[in-house]
């Protein structure tokens, strides 16, 4: 009951601690609910399916599950015959998935998902798409479309598949997406089977055919059923996933971050104003123990309430993530939002949590409060740094301090997430060291001011040298709000100078043909261009141990996913790479896999089959040439389906873009096209997590200014009755208040400098081009100015709120 009255009648003491849960556990909320509701959904055309049979699922080189290994045409064979008897199935489909993209008024058709539009006309039963006309198609050269796109049965239509343009003639529409062939003709598009479905009888118990279906497949794959069916998603929707889930978990991090660190410095400021309460209290026999029970048990209490309030806000902002997720390009189509309760308890976890923490820390300082404290000032207390303080500040400093020498040497999918990391740890060291130079650099600073014979100079000096840490304590959010502003600005700054820069520097000279409205380049564009690099990727299965299976080449070889690591291969058709029968590896994938030169290891492809290679040669990693290289003929022949990646042209030879979906660009055109690919995700990333730390902690300033204001009322009636005018107080609290966001924003500006200086080397190293750090000026000032007009209207509002009240 105490607890309740103590959190009642000192609520304005509490509001600032209540805000930033309230906004902190919001935005963790609409991220978690976001992350939830995005979750895969099953594809329409398995709308019909009872179940998938799927083949087993290797693993990366890091040992995470990854693709699942294709059977083969003879695995494949007794697994459909036995699937067939399965009681209650009334058609067993192959599920095959591959490129095919119309071609009208000679240029593709736009099409997101054409990577794996081309399916067998058994496919269409699966959602199921029932003929709106004409029939299936029986011979290699017929189709069935999407009467959407408008052709006609009996006319010809040019479709794109990876051999490049072909005529066919449209036999059929059916009411869904896709391109449905004969089945003979998907099977040599994608030989290899990566799905069995099965189509169950009207009324079948779905439990009994999976049931039975998994004692036929036993070892050999796995069966899903239900929202288990959702595991098989288009290559381009995983995309958009991957890339939303990327940016909402930088958001729900970031959120987390600040939440904690803006709580815990709002709540140690609260409980260093209210020293003499405390004293009083032990002075009347509240034992240290009692004490910290109270200030934790408050502290709960705020915690919880700002924790309902702000999943009450989070779940309403949640469509506005959503609309900006779409407007990015990054949320599944269609996606629905689905409020289930781990999102909201987990964001209330976090908040209730994030409060007690803070206030056992405030509360074992407070806790030693000596009854004798009930006849002193507040503030007069604890003005320095204690022994911990200090250890606890330059050890979160030294690993600050690595972590930003990290982010020189990390690789290049790390070093964003290692600067991020250093700066939150240097914050945090700033925030634990401002109270050791912010009297001295007070002094410093009000030192031109004070001949002029003003009393109001004296008096901000006086207060910052007198309590550095409740001046440290309203510079900590400043410190946030600017250091992630810089650090993220100036991340896309330095980025967009060098990445184009380090790119065209590689490519130079050359022409490069890339695709235009395609998910690639088809053979027709290859035989083209038949001069220079063109690689072709396709995922394959480097079986571990080598001398379980000794196979010739095109011979099938069953092996056990348990026993395969999957990894990307390039087919190349540059002749120091391309030898028959051989693989040239790079250092480190060649340490992943155990694998040295001259040594034999069988590789699975995609068409479920075989083929031992010798490894050639070990050589340095080099991202151009490719970690697992093999002839290019070797991949063709093995996956029928893949597509060949950008293609580079020396300047020595004439490049063509004269097969339909292509374009050509020079060195600079190429390198700032494929950045701008990335950018505008970047950029828009980089300024809605710049929005929140710095709305976030425009907040915690305003609040913590509030409370310093409202905490020192009495200092402002003992400077009024001494003679001071209105004018002259807020005069004071403006210049106070101005002073220690400058120092705030300093150093919010000082501890970003070593991470971006971090970056700027690595990116210098891996573009292999002279980049220096960029800062965005413009970012930088709004960051600076909001704060500091945040914490100038608050101080002054509090502050002229109090003296007309003493006036009354």
């Amino acid at each position: 009951m105490l607890i309740l009255a103590n959190v009642r009648e000192r609520w304005s003491g509490f509001l600032g601690a209540f805000v930033a849960v309230l906004v902190g556990v919001a935005l963790i909320t609409t991220t978690l609910v976001i992350y939830d509701s995005a979750r895969p959904d099953v594809q329409a055309r398995y709308a019909g399916t009872a179940a998938l049979a799927l083949p087993e699922q290797a693993v990366d080189a890091d040992g995470s599950p990854e693709d699942r290994m294709p059977w083969s045409t003879s695995e494949a064979k007794p697994l459909l015959a036995g699937l067939d008897k399965v009681p209650g199935v009334a058609d067993v489909v192959v599920d095959r998935s591959f490129y095919a993209q119309a071609i009208k008024g000679g240029k593709p058709v736009t099409d997101e998902g054409a990577l794996e539009s081309g399916h067998g006309f058994g496919s269409a039963q699966m959602a199921p798409y029932k003929l709106v006309s004409g029939r299936a198609p029986s011979g290699t050269d017929e189709v069935v479309v999407d009467r959407a796109l408008g052709a006609a049965v009996g006319s010809a239509l040019t479709v794109n598949i990876t051999e490049g343009r072909k005529q066919f003639t449209v036999v059929g529409t059916v009411d869904g997406p896709g391109y449905y062939f004969s089945e003979a003709f998907a099977a040599r598009q994608q030989p290899g089977v990566r799905a069995i479905a099965l189509v169950a009888d009207k009324g079948a118990d779905t439990g009994a055919v999976v049931t039975a279906a998994k004692k036929v497949l036993g070892d050999k794959g796995d069966v899903v059923s239900g929202d288990g069916r959702s595991e098989l998603q288009p290559q381009h929707l995983e995309h958009k996933r991957f890339l939303g889930v990327q940016l909402i978990s930088a958001m729900a991090l970031l959120g987390l971050f600040t939440t904690v660190f803006v709580v815990a410095s709002m709540l140690v400021l609260a409980t260093g104003m209210r020293r003499r309460e405390i004293g009083l209290l032990r002075t009347i026999g509240a034992a240290p123990q009692q004490v910290k029970r109270m200030i934790i048990g408050e502290a709960a209490v705020v915690g919880l309430l700002g924790s309902i309030a702000g999943c009450v806000a989070g779940v309403a902002a949640t469509p506005l993530l959503r609309n900006i997720l779409e407007g990015l390009d990054v949320a599944p189509p269609n996606m629905e939002i689905t409020v289930a309760a781990w999102p909201l308890l987990t964001a209330s976890v976090i908040g209730v949590g994030v409060s007690v923490i803070g206030a056992w820390t405030a509360g074992r300082k407070a806790a030693r409060v000596a009854p004798i404290e009930a006849l002193l000032d507040s503030r007069s207390a604890n003005k320095g740094m204690g022994r911990g303080r200090w250890i606890a500040g330059l050890a979160v400093l030294g690993v600050g301090v690595l972590l930003a020498i990290g982010t020189a040497t990390s690789s290049a999918d790390n070093r964003i997430n290692m600067a991020i990391f250093a700066t939150m740890t240097l914050i945090v060291a700033a925030a634990l060291l401002t109270p050791a130079f912010i009297g001295p650099v007070g002094r410093f600073l009000t030192a031109p001011f004070q001949r002029g014979g003003s009393a109001g100079p004296v008096l901000v000096r006086a207060e910052l040298v007198a309590n550095p840490r409740r001046a440290a304590s309203l510079a900590a959010p400043v410190i946030a709000a600017v250091g992630f502003a810089v650090l993220l600005s100036g991340m896309v700054e330095t980025m967009r100078v060098a990445y184009p820069a380090g790119e065209a520097l590689k490519v130079s000279g050359q022409t490069i043909v890339t695709p235009d409205g395609t998910p690639g380049n088809t053979d027709e564009v290859v035989a083209a261009n038949p001069v220079g690099k063109a690689a072709l990727p396709t995922r394959a299965f480097v079986m571990k141990d080598t001398s379980a299976a000794k196979a010739d080449k095109d011979t099938e070889q069953a092996g056990n996913a348990a026993d395969a690591t999957v990894l990307d291969v390039l087919g190349s058709r540059d002749p120091r790479w391309s030898k028959p029968g051989e693989a040239v590896l790079g250092e480190r994938t060649a340490k992943d896999l155990g694998l040295t030169k001259g040594q034999e290891v069988p590789v699975r492809f995609a068409d479920g089959t075989a083929v031992t290679l010798r490894v050639g040669a070990v050589l340095p990693d080099d991202p151009a040439r490719g970690d697992f290289v093999v002839a290019r003929d070797l991949v063709r022949a093995h996956d029928p389906a893949a597509l060949t990646d950008d293609i580079f042209v020396p300047g020595n030879a004439k490049a063509s873009a004269a097969v339909p979906g292509t374009a050509l660009d020079d060195a600079a055109e190429y390198a700032l096209a494929d950045y701008q690919t990335d950018a505008k995700l970047t950029d828009s990333l980089a300024m809605m997590l710049i929005v929140i730390a710095v709305g976030y902690s425009v907040i915690a300033v305003a609040n913590s200014m509030a409370m310093a204001a409202h905490g020192r009322r009495r200092d402002f009636g003992v400077m009024k009755s001494a003679g001071g005018t209105v004018r002259q107080l807020l005069l004071v609290s403006v210049g106070e208040t101005s002073l220690v966001i400058v120092i705030g924003a300093a150093l919010g500006i000082l501890v970003t400098l070593p991470p971006l200086a971090g970056m700027a080397s690595g990116l210098s190293q891996a573009t292999s081009s002279d980049v220096s750090l960029h800062l965005s000026t413009g970012t930088l000032t709004t960051a600076v100015i909001g704060t500091l007009v945040a914490a100038v209207l608050a101080g002054l509002a509090v502050t002229a709120k109090t003296l007309r009240r003493q006036a009354a």
